[in-house]
């Protein structure tokens, strides 16, 4: 790529909060959810970031789509070479460093570049579940209904995709958090499917039955069918597993493994669903 225009990325950060935020120039942090958000004083609140609900946007869907509002704005109104998401609390990191400041291990433009091209999708490093299935993990964690539903859509709108969806939904591992950097046709292809199938899906599930927890379940569905949409596309060779690159996910703030473990077995072992995020 010598001698050519360096190819452009913009990451979103999608966050809900001030926080602190990674240097490099190819993040852009978002306000998500912003629509109808208030200070302290009654005005729209403020976090000195782009809002989610500028543009063509869903914002208002928040509360139940989670970052995808993130993603749908960052759809509708970028234009990079390579567009992607990340988290204000988890990111992707190539390199890790000894130091006290962990934002010092987040990937940087450098370090991406010498991939960009030959790679058309990056994603977070697979998380394997080892004694569950994407699909009887969720059964135990949220509700199989919300996923038995989702198959119907597919089935009904993208009826090619009924083979990656059961093979995928009966695997022991995934591509999770929403978090990927893609090529921009790549990307206005899979949010075209992802928001076709989700908005359809919306008008099935009655999220006036579930928690706040478990009405955020369009965000958890669409982390189980990015993988279902990746495995079309290599099946039928519209892409090669050589352009997909996985990258280590690193977290901002400490997680709590032993309580994520005990609670994972719970869901399992014990039908206890999860009613909250740690």
């Amino acid at each position: 790529m010598s001698g050519m225009c360096k190819p452009h990325v913009t990451i979103i950060v999608a966050t809900h909060k001030e926080y602190q935020m990674p240097k490099d120039e190819m993040y852009l942090p978002l306000h998500v959810g912003a629509e109808g958000k208030t200070d302290m004083a009654g005005n729209p609140l403020d976090l000195g970031y782009i809002k989610d609900n500028t543009g063509e946007n869903i914002s208002r869907f928040n509360s139940s789509f989670c970052e995808l509002t993130g993603l749908y704005w960052a759809w509708k109104s970028l234009d990079e070479e390579y567009i992607g998401l990340v988290h204000y609390r988890r990111h992707f990191s190539l390199k890790k460093i000894h130091t006290t400041n962990s934002f010092d291990n987040v990937l940087t433009y450098q370090q991406i570049y010498p991939y960009l091209g030959n790679i058309r999708i990056f994603v977070p490093n697979k998380r394997r579940y080892y004694i569950e299935t994407l699909y009887s993990h969720y059964a135990h964690t949220h509700y199989s209904s919300q996923l038995d539903e989702t198959r119907k859509v597919i089935g009904k709108k993208y009826p090619q995709y009924l083979n990656s969806f059961d093979f995928v939904v009966n695997q022991r591992y995934g591509y999770m958090f929403n978090m990927m950097i893609m090529q921009n046709n790549l990307l206005d292809q899979y949010c075209a499917w992802l928001f076709d199938i989700l908005f359809e899906l919306e008008t099935r599930i009655n999220g006036l039955e579930l928690s706040a927890f478990q009405g955020r379940c369009y965000g958890r569905i669409s982390e189980i069918i990015f993988n279902v949409w990746l495995d079309y596309q290599i099946r039928n060779k519209k892409l090669r597993k050589e352009e997909i690159m996985e990258i280590p996910v690193i977290y901002m703030e400490k997680v709590n493994w032993w309580k994520k473990g005990s609670l994972f077995l719970a869901a399992k072992f014990l039908g206890r669903k999860y009613n909250k995020s740690f």
